[in-house]
């Protein structure tokens, strides 16, 4: 069970497989086991080392409540300590959400150690705002959020108590952080692909700037949730042939 050790905090992560390596960065409220659950792990895992991480707050990962902590840039470097223990100097990196949010913020200022970029399910110029909730603003909505999973969708926030809730809070406003992700995007220097499902409300904004910059784009069926959760394999098999063309060029 590897953990490493990222500013005093400690990150766990999984790996299976061998070959190229693959890390792969989960949304908010999910954690490192769910690409599993998902099959995405097992379509990539046949031909790539495969890295999930925990992020900070999340699964096995330690959850500080100091919001410090939770920024871009810093949880940038956290990505960058699994490569490092794994003894890499580059990484094709998938996030979706959350985790496409921290994708573009290691393409801003590590993108030197990025073989490839796929993110999912994030509106890359305007970020959480198209996607939020109507009238969801602030940390307050989002505890309301949490409050209204516990009674329609309990397993998914059950490992969620009081003192967990503070670093999750932090991870929900550290996303407003989108300065400069276009540019991070756009000059990272290595192939990208975006991907959403069509009834996504982060469709439209990932289409438009796909075809504004030229950019490759995966569409599967499914919401924001579904893309991975009932589309997962689909979603999976799609990344596996962006990932395979790359070792074929």
């Amino acid at each position: 069970m590897p953990f490493v050790t990222s500013r005093g905090n400690r990150i766990h992560y999984t790996v299976e497989g061998t070959g190229p390596l693959v890390v792969l960065l989960h949304g908010l409220l999910s954690d490192a086991r769910s690409w599993k659950r998902w099959g995405v792990i097992e379509t990539l895992a046949d031909g790539y080392c495969v890295a999930s991480v925990d992020s900070l707050g999340h699964g096995l990962s330690d959850k500080p409540s100091d919001h410090n902590h939770y920024g871009l840039e810093v949880r940038a470097a956290d990505v960058l300590a699994v490569i490092d223990d794994l003894g890499c100097e580059k990484a094709h990196l998938i996030g979706y959400s959350m985790g496409g949010w921290l994708s573009v913020g290691v393409a801003r200022h590590h993108r030197d150690r990025l073989s490839s970029l796929v993110i999912g399910g994030w509106d890359i110029v305007h970020g959480i705002e198209a996607a939020r909730p109507q009238g969801m603003r602030g940390v307050s909505d989002f505890r309301d959020q949490i409050a209204d999973l516990r009674v329609t969708a309990p397993a998914v926030v059950k490992w969620v108590t009081a003192e967990v809730e503070p670093g999750l809070c932090a991870c929900w406003e550290a996303l407003a952080d989108v300065c400069d992700a276009r540019d991070a995007v756009v000059q990272a220097g290595v192939p990208v692909l975006l991907w959403s499902g069509r009834e996504d409300l982060n469709y439209e904004p990932m289409k438009a700037f796909a075809a504004a910059e030229r950019t490759r784009f995966l569409v599967t069926g499914g919401d924001h949730g579904g893309a991975i959760w009932q589309f997962g394999r689909e979603s999976g098999a799609g990344i596996r042939r962006f990932l395979d063309t790359q070792r074929t060029t």
